[in-house]
């Protein structure tokens, strides 16, 4: 049968998307790029917030019309959104045929050996019975020796080292979405980084909730730093860049693991959501100004060149004029290299939920445009100080905004999330993706870089 999917939401999302492709391909189903040719449509939605949880609605009413075209055709609905919602969407969209939530990934492969009975056969609708925020967390969390059917472009793949998380913070409701922390076994992680390098993976990124907590459920101290080294060894891998970082859990031991090992990129991504004290206390997020500058001061002096990348939450409940200032003097003062900044979304089932939503839409949009003009101007005058500098980048493939310019990234560079380079002055069929290209930086372009291949 042919499986026509559509992956919603975050990296994390999508390896368990290609997991469940992995195991219906591995059960002799086919997997279509086009949806109209489909016999089951699967949708893997995220609701992180109220935009995401839009989107995944969108989506599904989407697939729920493909499906009234074809006699017979199935609708699959997973992930964030059927974890939480899962008796809503079975009640307002009776097209859905089954719902699997996060710990059930391995739910649509026996979904689809269930349509291969034979004809006439009833086939059960499939709803597992969870109660929505329930306690019966999901546990699931894949293995090297899970089928996995890979979407991203040859050369670079996710690797999740971990899944769930075990903090409190007042705006998540990821915890009672994806369970409590767990980590993958050392050993398990390493023998999926040489399986991708035999595939031609030149590129891990590796992703959890947190990832610097990485072992410490397992009563492994400085696990992370053990495993860089390990992958750092793997042959055929050349660049190891670590997602999703906590700045109470970044220790000197995984500083220096990223300043030390050569193919570790000197990237350092670390969600910080707010910079005054007040709001950081009410979003019940460890930490505080002062902490925070301190540890930046230190990842700077120890890894030289490092590129920062953070994510900022603007309209938290109570956030006042002064506060959304200290935020504005806060990335003036660091001057990150990538920030991305959201409007808080007032989720149910979170702690904040209970407090009121007191600044208004319009405010948080205002503040939101607010500090991304001023974070682009910072980007800005950084980018022109890069002209003429000499680096690395790995090419990604043409661009689809520039006919006939290969794209790439340069190390302090995460793909999806963050400006790319154009390359230019060359002949892109000497460049193929998955190309590690020494290049000079010959000019800026609002966030992005212009550079031409040198040595050649």
């Amino acid at each position: 049968m042919k499986i026509g999917f559509v992956s919603l939401g975050c990296p994390k999302n999508l390896v368990d998307s290609e997991v469940m492709l992995g195991m219906a391909e591995k059960d002799g189903h086919e997997i279509t790029a086009d949806a109209s040719q489909a016999d089951v449509l699967v949708v893997n939605t995220c609701a992180f917030i109220d935009r995401a949880k839009q989107e995944s609605i969108d989506t599904i009413l989407e697939m729920a019309e493909l499906k009234k075209q074809v006699a017979g055709r199935k609708l699959v609905v997973t992930g964030c959104m059927a974890e939480r919602y899962r008796d809503e969407l079975k009640k307002e969209i009776p097209e859905i045929d089954a719902i699997y939530g996060t710990g059930e990934v391995e739910g649509l492969a026996s979904f689809m050996t269930g349509q291969a009975r034979p004809a006439g056969a009833a086939i059960p609708m499939t709803f597992h019975k969870k109660p929505v925020f329930g306690v019966d967390l999901p546990t699931y969390i894949y293995d090297a020796n899970t089928p996995r059917k890979r979407v991203t472009p040859g050369h670079y793949a996710y690797v999740k080292i971990a899944e769930g998380c075990d903090y409190k913070c007042a705006f998540c409701i990821i915890p009672k979405m994806r369970g409590h922390y767990r980590s993958r076994p050392i050993e398990s992680i390493v023998q999926e980084a040489h399986q991708l390098a035999a595939q031609g993976v030149k590129e891990l990124l590796l992703i959890s909730q947190d990832s610097t907590f990485y072992g410490i459920d397992r009563g492994e101290r400085g696990a992370l730093p053990t495993l860089l080294r390990a992958l750092n060894d793997v042959a055929g891998i050349e660049w190891i860049r670590l997602l999703y970082l906590y700045p109470t859990t970044i220790t000197g031991d995984v500083i220096d693991a990223i300043a030390d090992l050569d193919k570790v990129v000197k990237y350092i991504d670390l969600p910080l959501q707010h910079a005054s004290d007040t709001v950081l206390k009410r979003m019940k997020r460890p930490g505080t100004r002062q902490s925070y500058v301190r540890l930046l001061d230190n990842i700077r002096a120890r890894i030289p060149n490092v590129a920062l990348r953070t994510t900022f939450i603007v309209g938290f409940p109570g956030e006042t004029t002064e506060d959304f200032a200290e935020l504005e003097g806060f990335i003036s003062e660091i001057g990150f290299d990538h920030v991305g900044v959201f409007t808080y979304s007032h989720e149910e089932g979170t702690s904040a939920h209970e407090l009121t939503d007191d600044v208004p839409a319009a405010t948080k949009k205002k503040r939101q445009n607010s500090l991304m003009a001023r974070q682009k101007k910072i980007v800005a005058a950084r980018q022109k100080r890069r002209v003429g500098e000499q680096t690395r980048l790995v090419v990604d493939g043409p661009s689809p905004e520039h006919e006939l310019v290969m794209q790439g990234r340069l190390p302090g560079q995460a793909p999806e999330i963050d400006p790319v380079v154009y390359l230019t002055d060359c002949d892109p069929s000497d460049f193929p993706s998955g190309s590690f290209v020494n290049v000079e930086i010959v000019g800026a372009e609002g966030y992005d870089l212009i550079a031409r291949p040198v040595g050649f």
